[in-house]
């Protein structure tokens, strides 16, 4: 018996002939997003001092290097949050979490410019994701 044709789109309907782009879309997202990050920040309250850790990154300085000098909250030595999930963050900071590429303490993509939060201004860099 020869396929169906129906409504929806023709002999190929029934075989998925639009869900591979479909799948392509949706691959791209998880390696884009996913439902965690492993996470490093740098954190100031004040704009001044974020913009000083800035400066330091964007002249080669290492990114744990300036986490130790700079940031202001407890994280783990060298800005490390470790993994985060998914709706365990705050909004903005989330948002730039997930958006960020993978990289690494050597050649570090980091938020620029901050992010700002609640808790204040925040350098993010993103070294996996899953």
């Amino acid at each position: 018996m020869p396929p169906k044709k129906d409504a929806k789109g023709g002999k190929d309907a029934g075989k998925g002939g639009k869900k591979p782009a479909a799948e392509d879309k949706s691959a791209g997202k998880e390696k884009k997003g996913g439902n965690a990050v492993k996470v490093r920040h740098i954190l100031c309250e004040k704009q001044g001092k974020i913009t000083e850790a800035m400066e330091k990154l964007k002249a080669g300085q290492k990114f744990p290097e300036v986490a130790a000098a700079y940031s202001e909250d407890k994280a783990r030595q060298g800005g490390d949050l470790g993994w985060q999930i998914r709706g365990a963050m705050v909004g903005p900071f989330q948002d730039a979490a997930f958006a960020l590429p993978i990289s690494n303490v050597n050649n570090p993509v980091y938020t620029d410019p901050p992010v700002k939060t609640k808790f204040g201004y925040h350098i993010i860099m993103v070294e996996g994701k899953k």
